[in-house]
């Protein structure tokens, strides 16, 4: 057996142990390895095995995976449904791993079974589960009962309001103590600074929350601050500057000693000893000079300490053998109660803020709670206090005791530890011996911590190995079954890419952060014999520019000879070449086409913008980015210009964008032509010379037409108007590409959600747009042919044949620090960097470590995007490359295996490459079909044309407007005929199928009821005419056990649909009786006059029903119910009156 096809085995044996539904067990994944697949064949299994779709809960980390995985299973199970035994037998056999003869009919019903599951089968992400659970026990966990849950925008905006509202109070006067905090905070942080804060403040408050619950108050908070900085409680910096002033504090002997061997000195030296005699010899100045004078002595300008050689020089250390030693204990004071004063200021920092915090998350879930809102957090804090609390808790777990079996967790490694206590709270009673009822309950978690990214969304990679540890524990204390299953082989990445993997993260310091288990780093390709190709490109340096003049020069424009535009150009120049020339992608024995290719960012910025830009000029097929900002795209850009004009006629430069854009197209000789000279606003001047030009025409008309329809028209209405029937949406795409349609449709949506929730107005519209910035995340993860640009985040969980790194030669650098410190017990601001003390600084460490660690992370993500090939590349700044970057990483990876090569750069290349061995591999990779742009054809442009007969269904007993006169609504007695007419009818349908000697009590009961509004007399009136009908021994046909009440018919009959309800059906051997039931006062003496209406409807009646009993003669019959008496109609007559 060959290495490859053990591999194989192995990797498919590991994929059915995880499978197994007998066990639970815990998956770590590497990258590439069918993660979807095992969570598929596990609930594939679960079902076999006769567990309930209700039973299951599959967690997922996104909609979009959740969406996969049911379509993957809903496709499976449908397919079983349908499959020849045979075929089906071998598939289930290849599932369960042997041969399978037991009984197919339950796994062709399963398909059946989910679907008609209540609620489905539950595959969501956890927000979407803890939101359901929430909906579940609404009073259980406090929230309200038909609670909505909001967005990011509505988030920020509640956020403002309740910040609003505080500084409102603040500076009213009516909360002092918020006003001294607001004054404090003013010393510290400007209006940036402060809203940087709070943000991030409200972004991390899931760990403020718990901390508070955790000490009860801010108070106690606060006092945690103060113990991890080993402050005491009454240390404040006045009592830490009178403390370090007193004479118990120092060596006051030992300093004058220091001065006199200072005084044989430098003129440093002795400048130092007056001021430290000057020090000692004045009490009173001793609490000011430990921050001035004093201090410097031994300290810095940045506070740091001196250095010992400056702080003593060679012949003041010889004066006095030990001075140097009285100094440096002096300096370690000085440093000691320097860190003190910086505790303090931090704690001072700290109470303002959080006092601040306090205020505003109160009026924040204020306004939840008044509203019936919960935000994203809420819904995981809400439902892990629902499960784990006290009160109610034990009831809900009653209830799900008895509805989840089998909980599966996927991207494990992406869960934070507040979802960690949701599913440990739901898992529980699995492990815990006795639950609500006997059965065999698992856990299953698969993920990968080496592709944990996701910290600013609070996942915590080390939580996927205690939690693995903590489920086994559990497992083997309640004796469940229980494995730990790798799976290192990959069916996406060829060899010579997962060997680069493992040479990156080979040494100790490329791999810190990558496992957090003692499990070596190992992968295994699948893909034997297939091509691939790694290439590290040399960097693009810095050159020297040309100064721009800066009237011609943009300020955000990037120089063309700036190395991140050379490199883009370099990608460029690379895919277009192989796109010309045809370049053969081995492994699938085909030409390497646009939707091949991704090209991954660490982060959207400059970079992305010129690869895009650079990609386009070449023609080259490109998605554009995969997240955007909704305001700063250019089609939105010129709808809010368009906006702006309307709302203000008389703004000059909303009107220029407007007339420059793709909606009218003017050119600038047309606005200078317009703008010099003028003597009135712009639109005036449009206005009065539109009949020079045709161009100048159609603009002035087109704003009238929309200028008319401003004021009153909602946003959602009239940007449809723009875009839809004058063209607008064809006009902006046809200039900007294909793209532009995400941002107007995102656009058009959220002026539809603006309209759900605000009075709907243009300007308020355009000033709530513009309030908040709206990201747009695009989908580019399904069989587009074009080029993707997306950041590494966005790129996770999918794949390309072909990857460019270009973003490499960065490291997160400071600028991306928090500003708030968390030890893990309290919460720290030192308000100023020279605040840090060494708590701080040690935190601030842990955090860059950490964050370099999710960095190294990232890179493997990166590297396992690529399916056949990589190109490694990067642009230098003029610092150059940063230290433990990913180029360097890459670089010391291929150094002494890769090739040197010449790629026309003017430095060599490495590449390391594996030839095509096997035949090429057509079931691991689709052709992607190449979408071309294509004009819009013209009938969508057009009208729809009135539609062909059969139209819409047509009611034989108002077939066409030819009704008759209708009585004024001023009638005595108009209102209590159509009244006495439907009662008529319900009782004529109803009483027939009770026994004769009930029907009148049960009419009159019927009718006596208030909600017909009927005096006595009208009951006996009605209830007696509707018996004379049934007792009538004339009708007893009509109303026998051959007939039926309210029948409906529907057919095409002469080019129109018929669709109606028959009063009254009787068949009988060889005849279909049509009874109508008419109510008219008085009544037709005889078929003479009958309305035309009646005679049409009967008509129609008679064609239908003879289409439908061709071998019966039909009869139509109306029964005047004032009488009562039955009118049969003649077949001539309604010959005539036919449809």
């Amino acid at each position: 057996m060959s290495p490859e096809t053990r591999d194989f085995n192995d990797a498919m044996a590991a994929q059915r142990t995880a499978a197994d539904p007998g066990q639970s067990v815990w998956v770590s994944a590497n990258a590439g390895t069918g993660k979807t697949r095992v969570l598929v064949d596990r609930i594939s299994r679960l079902l076999l095995a006769g567990t309930k779709p209700a039973k299951i809960l599959c967690l997922t980390f996104t909609k979009a995976a959740a969406a996969e995985m049911a379509n993957r299973l809903s496709e499976r199970l449908g397919s079983w449904a349908a499959l020849p035994d045979a075929e089906l037998k071998t598939a289930i056999g290849k599932l369960l791993g042997r041969s399978f003869e037991g009984d197919l009919a339950p796994a062709r019903r399963l398909f059946a079974e989910v679907l008609d599951a209540p609620g489905g089968l539950k595959i969501r992400t956890i927000h979407a589960f803890c939101e359901s659970l929430l909906g579940q026990f609404p009073l259980e966990a406090a929230v309200a009962p038909h609670f909505a849950v909001i967005d990011e925008r509505t988030e920020a905006e509640l956020l403002a309001e309740a910040r609003d509202a505080i500084f409102s109070r603040a500076v009213a006067g009516r909360n002092p103590r918020l006003s001294d905090t607001l004054n404090r905070l003013a010393a510290i942080v400007d209006e940036a600074g402060f809203d940087g804060v709070i943000r991030e403040l409200v972004g991390n408050r899931r760990q403020l929350r718990d901390i508070i619950a955790r000490y009860g108050s801010i108070d106690g908070v606060i006092a945690a601050a103060r113990q991890s900085l080993g402050m005491a409680a009454d240390e404040t910096v006045p009592s830490i500057l009178a403390a370090a002033a007193e004479n118990a504090s120092f060596d006051e002997p030992g300093l004058f000693k220091l001065c006199e061997a200072l005084d044989q000195g430098t003129k440093t030296d002795q400048a130092r000893a007056g001021t430290i005699r000057g020090w000692l010899k004045n009490p009173a100045w001793r609490t000011h000079g430990l921050t001035g004078d004093y201090a410097k002595v031994f300290l810095t300008a940045a506070g740091e300490p001196r250095a010992e050689r400056g702080l003593i020089t060679k012949g003041a250390r010889e004066a006095a053998s030990d001075a140097i030693e009285i100094i440096l204990v002096e300096q370690a004071r000085i440093v000691a109660m320097a860190d003190k004063l910086k505790a303090a200021a931090i704690v001072q920092s700290t109470t303002a803020l959080l006092s601040l915090a306090e205020a505003l998350l109160e009026n924040y879930e204020r306004l939840k709670q008044t509203r019936g809102l919960l935000d994203y957090d809420d819904l995981i804090l809400e439902a892990r206090d629902l499960l784990r609390g006290d009160g109610a808790a034990a009831w809900v777990h009653f209830k799900l005791d008895g509805g989840i079996d089998h909980i599966l967790v996927d991207e494990a490694q992406d869960t934070s530890p507040e979802q960690w206590d949701v599913i440990g709270a739901l898992a529980a009673e699995f492990f815990a011996g006795e639950s609500a009822r006997a059965g065999h309950r698992t856990v299953f978690a698969v993920g990968d911590e080496k592709q944990s990214i996701y910290s600013f969304q609070g996942a915590d990679p080390a939580a996927f190995e205690r939690m693995r540890i903590h489920f086994s524990q559990k497992a083997a204390q309640a004796g469940r079954d229980w494995k730990s299953v790798e799976m290192p082989l990959s069916f996406r990445s060829v060899w010579a890419v997962l060997k680069t993997v493992d040479r990156v993260f080979a040494p100790p310091e490329a791999a810190d952060g990558l496992t957090f288990g003692e499990r070596p780093l190992r992968h295994l390709s699948n893909r034997a014999g297939q091509a691939g190709l790694i290439e590290l490109w040399p960097t693009e340096k810095p050159q020297t520019e040309p100064d721009l003049d800066p009237w011609d020069a943009p300020l955000d424009r990037v120089p063309a000879s700036s190395p991140q535009v050379r490199l883009a150009n370099r990608v460029a120049d690379q895919i277009k070449a192989w796109l010309d020339s045809g370049e053969i992608l081995q492994s699938a024995a085909r030409p390497i086409e646009a939707g091949d290719i991704m090209i991954l960012v660490r982060r959207r910025g400059q970079f992305a913008e010129e690869m895009i830009r650079c990609l386009k000029q070449r023609g080259i097929p490109v998605a554009g980015s995969d997240r955007m900002s909704l305001t700063e795209q250019l089609a939105v850009m010129d709808l809010m210009a368009l906006a702006r004009f309307v709302l203000l006629p008389q703004d000059d430069l909303s009107l220029a964008e407007v007339l420059k854009s793709p909606l009218f197209d003017l050119d600038d000789d047309d606005l200078l032509a317009l703008a010099r000279g003028r003597k009135g606003t712009l639109w005036e001047e449009l206005k009065r010379r539109a009949p020079e030009r045709a161009n100048w025409s159609e603009a002035a008309q087109s704003l009238t037409h929309f200028l008319n329809r401003a004021d009153f028209t909602p946003p959602f209405e009239f940007f449809s108007d723009v875009l839809g029937p004058t063209g607008g949406r064809r006009k902006l795409v046809g200039r900007l590409g294909f793209e532009a349609h995400d941002p107007i449709d995102e656009f058009l949506a959220l002026a539809l959600n603006y309209e759900r929730e605000h009075v709907a107005s243009l300007q308020g519209f355009l000033q709530w747009l513009q309030a908040a910035q709206t990201q747009v995340k695009r989908d580019l993860e399904h069989g587009r042919a074009e080029v993707r640009v997306m950041t590494v985040h966005g790129a996770k969980g999918l794949q390309a044949n072909v990857v460019f790194l270009p973003d490499t030669c960065t490291v997160p650098d400071g600028r991306l620090d928090d500003r708030l410190l968390w030890t893990g017990e309290a919460v720290l601001w030192p308000g100023f960097k020279d605040n840090e003390e060494s708590v701080c600084q040690g935190l601030r460490d842990d955090a860059r470590a950490s964050r370099m660690q999710e960095y190294r992370r990232l890179l493997y993500v990166a590297i396992t995007r690529a399916r056949d090939r990589l190109y490694v590349c990067g642009w230098e700044n003029k610092r150059g490359r940063a230290d433990g970057c990913w180029y360097e990483l890459m670089e010391t990876a291929m150094l002494g295996s890769a090739d040197e090569i010449d790629l026309g750069f003017g430095e060599p290349a490495l590449r390391i490459s594996a030839a095509q061995s096997a035949d090429a591999d057509s079931r691991s990779d689709k052709t992607q079909a190449r979408r071309e742009a294509e004009e819009l054809p013209t009938w969508a442009e057009r009208d729809a044309p009135l539609e062909p007969t059969p139209t819409r269904p047509l009611a034989p007993s108002r077939p066409s407007d030819d009704d008759p006169p209708v009585r004024s609504p001023l009638g005595v007695d108009d209102g209590h005929r159509f009244k006495r007419g439907r009662l008529v009818h319900a009782l004529l349908q109803t009483l027939p199928d009770l026994a004769p000697e009930t029907r009148e009590r049960a009419a009159k009961n019927y009718l006596a009821r208030a909600v017909h509004g009927l005096d006595a007399s009208a009951v006996e009136e009605i209830a007696a005419e509707t018996l004379a009908i049934l007792d009538h021994p004339d009708f007893a046909g009509f109303f026998g056990p051959d007939s039926r009440a309210e029948v409906p018919i529907v057919g095409e009959i002469g080019g129109h649909i018929i669709s109606a309800q028959v009063d009254r059906l009787a068949i009988s051997p060889g005849t279909v009786t049509i009874v109508d039931f008419k109510t008219n006062r008085p009544p037709p003496k005889d078929e003479s006059g009958v309305a035309v209406i009646y005679l049409r409807q009967m008509a129609a009646y008679r064609e239908a029903l003879k289409r439908i009993y061709p071998n019966h003669d039909v009869r139509c019959v109306l029964l005047w119910t004032d009488g009562p008496h039955a009118m049969t109609l003649s077949d001539e007559n309604l010959d005539d009156h036919a449809p």
